[in-house]
């Protein structure tokens, strides 16, 4: 966080100090244009962990934050009022600069030297040795929890520091993170999603135009005019929804988060007996996570099948569908990396993931170039092409579904175990580093 707040202050800088000598200084702004981006999505990626402090809540703490990141394309037009009204562009670079610098005094005083715990990171017995004298149903009641929720100090999925990496030869090989199942078909899933809203961003204007001038070679003057307004009118209104992001993205939270207090184990103040929770934690997670892709596919689904029709008061219906699709998406993939991948493979792959995801997105360029050449401007065609290309989304929850199967059919087997079976066959589990998160791979493979 530290140094990506560096790095975003220090590309506002280098634009503000560009402007005194343009002339001499310009070929600085493609350094500082790199150091932006770097800086900007890394500080993005970092956030992602701040929600591990909320428990249950973690998954709409998240959808919220990606919410507030996808929704920031608004403050453009804003800043683009402040230099109309006479700011200067070095004064408001400057600003930016000193809020990036806020930035870097709120970690420095606030963020902790370590990373946040997942829930099942959470060491309760160790938390309950430092307090004074732990009574024996404190201990108790922490290794119950420590069953449920892992043991950091013998999980095999926390992340080496130091000497400690030498001490933890069982832990998950981030080789089989990235050859599952379920990130393999998450880089198909946000690929083509990934092109298909940035295809529309991209092509939307040209999109507008067609819709009014009809692809005439030579408009009249009235026309162009007409089209001129129409897409001036329909990119304000596009550009202020982009703060839907930030009101909608909690209710894909909201979906990640079902139910998710039933798994947790309630402990009678009066008693202290422990409960046993209702639903198991980590099926609970992929059947939210199942839902929630299912939901945003439906969303896309609709979304290409309203771009296909030729109706200017319809199409703020189809930016209203894109705004929800491009936040919906990011908090479902992140919430399922959270879910059944290890924390210290949970940044990497998601950084992956971004960059693959954006190399697939580059095909948007020849997209566009045939819309505009062959076909004049009538994006019909390519439209259709992505709507059938967009129900490969539905693989992704096709596969939970039956990684969700199995999860059952494995819980029911371990309840029918008597106590002391079920007590090896952890310990063996253990032994062979498959006890922590399934990330989709065989029983076999793990």
């Amino acid at each position: 966080m530290l140094r990506c707040s560096s790095l975003f202050g220090l590309s506002c800088i280098i634009m503000a100090l560009s402007v005194y000598n343009p002339n001499l200084l310009s070929g600085l702004i493609f350094l500082a244009l790199s150091l932006n981006g770097f800086g900007g999505i890394c500080l993005t990626f970092t956030s992602i962990t701040l929600p591990n402090m909320f428990g249950s809540l973690s998954s709409t703490i998240m959808s919220l934050m990606i919410g507030s990141y996808a929704s920031s394309a608004v403050t453009f037009p804003g800043v683009k009022l402040i230099y109309d009204a006479g700011m200067k562009f070095d004064m408001i670079m400057w600003i930016w600069a000193g809020l990036a610098g806020l930035v870097f005094i709120n970690c420095v005083l606030n963020w902790p030297a370590e990373g946040f715990p997942t829930p099942d990171e959470v060491d309760y017995s160790k938390l309950l040795t430092n307090q004074a004298a732990p009574s024996s149903e404190q201990k108790a009641v922490g290794e119950r929890l420590n069953q449920k929720n892992g043991d950091v100090r013998h999980s095999t999925e926390k992340l080496p520091n130091g000497h400690d990496a030498d001490a933890a030869p069982s832990a998950v090989p981030f080789r089989r993170s990235v050859f599952s199942p379920i990130f393999l078909w998450s880089l198909v899933t946000m690929g083509m999603t990934q092109l298909r809203v940035i295809f529309f961003m991209g092509a939307m204007n040209k999109m507008l135009e067609y819709m009014v001038t009809r692809g005439a070679e030579h408009p009249s003057d009235d026309v162009v005019v007409l089209a001129e307004e129409t897409v001036s009118y329909y990119s304000g209104i596009f550009g202020a929804l982009q703060l839907l992001c930030l009101v909608t993205c909690p209710l894909i939270g909201y979906i990640m988060d079902w139910k998710m207090k039933e798994c947790e184990e309630e402990v009678c103040a009066s008693t202290g007996i422990t409960q046993r929770p209702k639903r198991d934690r980590k099926i609970q997670k992929v059947t939210n996570s199942m839902r929630a892709f299912i939901f945003t596919n439906v969303l896309l689904i609709v979304f290409g099948i309203c771009n296909l029709v030729d109706s200017l008061p319809l199409q703020i219906v189809t930016f209203i569908l894109h705004t929800m699709v491009r936040g919906f998406i990011h908090s479902c993939c992140g919430g399922l990396y959270a879910a059944v991948y290890p924390s210290n493979h949970f940044g990497t792959l998601t950084g992956l993931q971004s960059m693959i995801s954006a190399v697939v997105a580059l095909l948007q360029q020849p997209l566009f170039i045939v819309m505009v050449t062959h076909l004049h401007g009538n994006a019909y065609q390519i439209n259709v092409g992505l709507l059938i290309v967009s129900f490969t989304g539905f693989l992704l929850p096709g596969y939970l579904f039956f990684h969700r199967r199995n999860l059952l059919r494995d819980h029911k087997s371990r309840d029918g175990q008597p106590a002391g079976q079920e007590l090896q066959a952890l310990k063996s589990t253990e032994a062979n580093g498959s006890k922590p998160h399934s990330n989709g791979s065989a029983a076999a493979e793990a």
